[in-house]
This record gives structure tokens, sequence and C-alpha cells, in this order.
């Protein structure tokens, strides 16, 4: 004899029929031609062999999954509060990994605040694929030539896509335009270099981020988070199966009563076993400290980059300012003379 499952209590609820429906047409009930089907299924299948009797189990879940949806099913056993519990705390973790990454992808592409960069990709495509079509159209000669000229200086790579590295860029060559040894052509020149230093350090927080915190948290939920919605799975199956068994001893012949009630025994282990399993990997999830030190880390890049960024600017920022009250006395004199 197996003992009853700890805070698990079986429903018996009673079937509901249609007030409307008479005898003459229960043959119409979409209950009554699923079960006759299924029926009909599970007995062809135990008189093939002891393997296709497994299929007949199948057929049991289906249909008890079947009654509780046409709530027609006389027993339902009921889950413990605890786990149900434990269910939603999951669903909402999972939720709350879900939303996250939604917003932090972003940092998997360090082009995100520089929504330009498609156009300056676009074009340099288009020129690449410009040269090697010219370099085609070469005859044999020219394309000697060509090769024996003395190779270039190699260029250094290109910046990242960001904003900051765009005002650089554009700082440059606005700088050259003017002159170095014009006051807004040396500002420019030292906001260009201190623009690339910003967006170095926040290429390197994306890439923490990403490294800290994105993977991290797509790994929980492929690993603790999924590892408890496959055992709540197994639950669920595990329920239906016991449920089914219940149903067959209810309906059993008194010769196939101890076979029925055995079955329902075993299936109640099953069952215990299964929401044990499941309750324990819920609260392994649940308790993990790995989605915290995630964010800590992922605030700690943040940190990290607002700090440098800060003091960069911070150092130049005085320095922009003496030239712009020096450049403005200049101005003045020279409009009073």
């Amino acid at each position: 004899m197996s003992m009853e499952p700890s805070g698990i209590k079986v429903v018996d609820a009673e079937p509901q029929t249609n007030p409307s429906a008479s005898a003459n047409n229960s043959g119409m009930n979409p209950n009554v031609l699923l079960n006759n089907t299924l029926d009909g299924l599970a007995n062809f299948s135990s008189k093939i062999n002891p393997f296709a009797q497994k299929l007949g189990k199948g057929i049991g879940q289906v249909r008890q999954f079947a009654q509780e949806k046409f709530g027609t099913a006389e027993g339902v056993t009921e889950l413990p509060q605890e786990y149900k519990d434990l269910e939603k705390k999951v669903d909402n973790l999972r939720a709350v990994h879900n939303n996250l990454l939604k917003v932090t992808r972003v940092y998997n592409t360090h082009s995100y605040d520089y929504p330009a960069q498609i156009q300056e990709s676009l074009a340099e495509i288009s020129s690449s694929v410009q040269n090697q079509f010219q370099n085609l159209t070469l005859s044999p000669a020219q394309r000697a030539q060509l090769e024996s000229q003395p190779t270039q200086v190699q260029q250094p790579p290109p910046q990242p896509k960001t904003l900051s590295h765009a005002l650089s860029r554009a700082s440059v060559a606005s700088a050259e335009y003017i002159g170095a040894e014009e006051p807004l052509g040396a500002a420019l020149f030292k906001y260009a270099a201190i623009s690339e230093k910003v967006g170095d350090a926040r290429v390197k927080m994306d890439d923490e981020i990403a490294a800290k915190f994105n993977q991290p948290f797509q790994a929980t939920i492929k690993t603790s988070i999924e590892h408890a919605l496959r055992a709540r799975r197994a639950v669920q199956s595990a329920r239906l199966n016991l449920d089914a068994c219940k149903a067959r001893e209810r309906s059993a012949r008194p010769d196939k009563a101890d076979v029925a009630r055995l079955e329902v025994e075993q299936a109640e282990d099953q069952f215990v076993a299964a929401v044990e399993e499941a309750t324990n990997l819920m609260k392994i999830a649940l308790e993990n400290p790995e989605p915290l030190r995630n964010l800590a880390d992922l605030v700690a890049a943040q940190v990290a980059f607002y700090k440098e960024a800060h003091e960069l600017l911070a150092e130049l920022a005085p320095e922009i300012d003496e030239m712009q009250v020096t450049q403005e006395s200049l101005y003045r004199n020279s409009r009073n003379e």
C-alpha cells in the first residue's frame, strides 16, 4: 500500500453535463466520441505487443487531459499550494530575465547610439565593391603595373561605430579644414582626442556587460530555469497518469481491481517523486545568487564608464573654457580698436 502524497488531495468533481442534451444525442457528445476513439486505440495497442501497451498509458493521459478540458473529469489531483506558489515565482523570474535581456541585448552591438553608421557602412561597402570592379576591368599589363607599385602604409583599423567615435572623426575633419593654428581648430583637435577615449571606454563597458550580464542571464534561462520548467512538465505528465489510473480503477472489473489498484499506487509514487523533484529544482532556480551577481557586474561596468567619461570631459572643459575666454577677449579688443 502506498502512502497518500503529503499536501496532495483528490477532488472528485461532478461531471459537467449539458442539461439540454438528451440521452438520444449522447453519441454526438464530443467527450463520448473522444473516449470511444481512445478506447479503440488503447485496445488495439494492447493486443499488439508489450511495447505498444505503453501507448495505451499515453492515451489514458490524453483522455484525462481532454476530460479536464471538457469539464467531465471525475477525479483531479490537486497540487500543493506551495508548489503552485513556486510555479508563479519561477514564471516571474523567467519574465524578469527575458524583459531585461530585451533591453540589454543592445550592448552586444556597439553602434546602438549611432544610427547613421548604417549609411556609413553601406557607403564603405559600395566603395569596396566599386574598387574591386575597377580592378577586374584592368588589362593584365595594368594589373602588373599596379602590383609593382610600392605597398602603401597599412591603414589603422577603423574606429567602432559609436556616437563618441563619430564625434571624434567629425571633429578631426573639421579641425583640418580650419587649421590647428586657429583657436577653434585647436579646440576641435582636443575634443576629438577626448571623444575617442570616451568612445573606447564605452566599447569596453559594452563588452563587459555582454560578457558579465547578457551571457550569464541567458545561461540561467537555459539551465536552472529550464530545468525547473522541464521538471514541471514531468509533474503534469505524472499527474495526468495518476488520474488516468484512478479512472481505470473506478471502472475496473472485480477480477482486475487488484491490478488497477497496484497501478494507482505506482502512479502515486511517481507523482510524489516528480513533485518533490520539481519543487527542489524551482527552489534552486529562485535561490540562485547568479542574477544578483550579474546585475552587480552590469552596474559596476556602467559606473566605470561614466566615471571615466566624466573625468575625461571634466579635464577638457576648463581648457575649452580658457580658450573661449581668450578668443572672446581678443575679439572684443579688435572691435574696440
